[in-house]
């Protein structure tokens, strides 16, 4: 049947028609439509805070607002471990996603005139499986894993930017004389730096608070540090980034801007001076309770004004934000009163232990529409989980690296079915050397490792976390099946270490 040259036109622009449609639908045509942007990755890291320093665990004097909304926007953990009881070992498996009886580093360890021992340039980062996805990085804060220009380095450890203290002791001042900015000092305006290690004048009277005068500086680092990071997220807006922000806070000393204090003066706690008697530990203050809990809701209010420049940019519901601590809270108790504050709850030890209150630590997660939000979980994790964890999450196009050691939490994060684990495994070559496994409600422990002569078979210690979260009841009599599964595991999963011996057993 013929159609007229009208007819044939009309039937051309509707074919035409048509075929546009279908090029243009994401559902038909998935060649043609634009792949969602990975999530950005915000991964905020206290500095020695323990497990019950936060309002949104427990705490009841220091005030932490905003990180207390996290935790209603998003995933509290109660169950989550450091990678160490100290700061190096414990970002070492943090950055490697190897337990501390296969990684590197597995105390802290000094290299002159500056640094800490370097993590292997052989060792992949989670900053260089990032970068390797498109991801812009950068570290805000305390470093700790390579002296400059090491293999360590940051810069040679997958962060295309770094700006903070590299290492470890020179963080224990706020108010030094420089900082790191990738490979360069910059000046920071402190005449003179004050120290972290010094005391009073002394003809100065410790009940005069002008005596602590010289403790006070006037540029403070982690001020600087959070300008830095807010920074990086401006400019890196446009593409996905790696935000690690190893916070130096609240690690001692007691060093903080007297606007923050006030809050904390004005409710009059019985707050006798820290005066260094006997000449060890960090800078006196005149008042160490205030001082400690101000120091704690400046972190918060840094980690406020990340939330919300996030929000400020658009970027709010594609970003992963994780908060946690290295380790528990401080064993300095002149210092830091954990008594007072009630730092770990009812746990056990402080900083240093492989016992809970060493190494349990807070885990805020928060992903809007991922994640829901007021959620709690029970699953045991720890820092070696998160290489396998932001793999999964960002959706990774290669594959993990062999010899990890931590499982992928992006199930319970996702509100997904995921069984427990098999166990945790720490060990820790300092404080009189130290191993723990956790299997199920049980975790077993073996102390003192590092003496000239020990039993044989070292003796392990047995607790129920479940009825004793205070680990005040061996139960090890009770259970020598399990006793002897924590025997095995200890074995398994401990590589000798010639830089970190455990005399013990090595």
């Amino acid at each position: 049947m013929a159609h007229d040259p009208q007819s044939r036109e009309m039937t051309r622009l509707t074919v035409l028609a048509v075929l546009l449609l279908v090029l243009h639908s994401p559902i038909v045509s998935p060649v043609f439509a634009a792949k969602p942007r990975r999530p950005n990755v915000v991964f905020i890291m206290a500095d020695d805070l323990g497990y019950a320093e936060l309002g949104s665990y427990g705490q009841k004097k220091i005030r932490t607002p905003h990180l207390d909304r996290l935790a209603r926007q998003g995933m509290r953990f109660l169950r989550n471990y450091s990678g160490n009881a100290v700061c190096a070992p414990s970002r070492c498996v943090l950055m490697t996603g190897r337990h501390p009886g296969h990684a590197w580093i597995r105390s802290n360890s000094e290299v002159k005139p500056e640094g800490q021992r370097p993590i292997p340039d052989a060792e992949l980062t989670l900053a260089e499986l990032l970068k390797r996805e498109g991801y812009a990085t950068g570290a805000f804060g305390k470093w700790g894993l390579g002296a400059p220009g090491s293999e360590g380095d940051p810069l040679k450890q997958g962060f295309d930017r770094f700006f903070g203290y590299n290492c470890q002791r020179h963080a224990h001042s706020y108010y030094p004389s420089y900082l790191w900015s990738d490979d360069k000092r910059i000046a920071l305006n402190n005449r003179p730096p004050v120290p972290g290690h010094a005391g009073l004048a002394k003809s100065a009277d410790p009940l005069d608070p002008q005596s602590y005068a010289r403790f006070k500086g006037t540029d403070y680092a982690p001020d600087r540090i959070n300008h830095q990071a807010l920074q990086f997220i401006r400019k890196h807006k446009d593409r996905p980034f790696f935000l690690y922000y190893p916070t130096v806070i609240p690690h001692v000393a007691l060093h903080v801007p007297d606007e923050e204090l006030k809050p904390y003066l004005a409710l009059k706690w019985n707050d006798p001076p820290y005066t260094r008697e006997g000449g060890r530990g960090y800078t006196p203050h005149f008042t160490p309770r205030a001082a400690y809990a101000a120091m704690i809701s400046r972190m918060d209010r840094y980690v406020g004004r990340v939330l919300a420049l996030l929000k400020e940019l658009g970027l709010e519901e594609n970003t992963i934000v994780v908060f946690t601590s290295d380790n528990g809270t401080t064993l300095l108790k002149r210092e830091v009163d954990y008594d007072f504050f009630e730092s770990v709850g009812p746990l056990r030890a402080k900083k240093g232990s492989l016992y809970e209150g060493g190494v349990r630590v807070p885990l805020i997660v928060r992903w809007p529409g991922k994640i829901r939000p007021g959620s709690v979980s029970n699953l045991v994790t720890g820092f070696e989980d998160w290489v396998a964890t932001l793999h999964e999450l960002v959706d990774s196009a290669h594959d993990l690296p062999k010899g990890l050691d931590g499982i992928s939490i992006a199930p319970t994060l996702l509100g997904r079915r995921q069984l427990p684990r098999a166990f945790l495994y720490r060990e820790f070559p300092s404080y009189g050397g130290q191993q723990a496994v956790w299997i199920g409600r049980f975790k077993g422990v073996r102390q003192r490792m590092q003496r000239k002569t020990n039993p044989t078979p070292l003796k392990i210690e047995l607790y129920d976390l479940n009825a004793d979260i205070s680990e005040s009841r061996d139960v090890a009599a009770e259970h020598p099946d399990v006793v002897a599964q924590v025997r095995k595991l200890m074995a398994e999963q401990h590589r000798p270490s010639k830089l970190f011996p455990i005399r013990a057993i090595d």
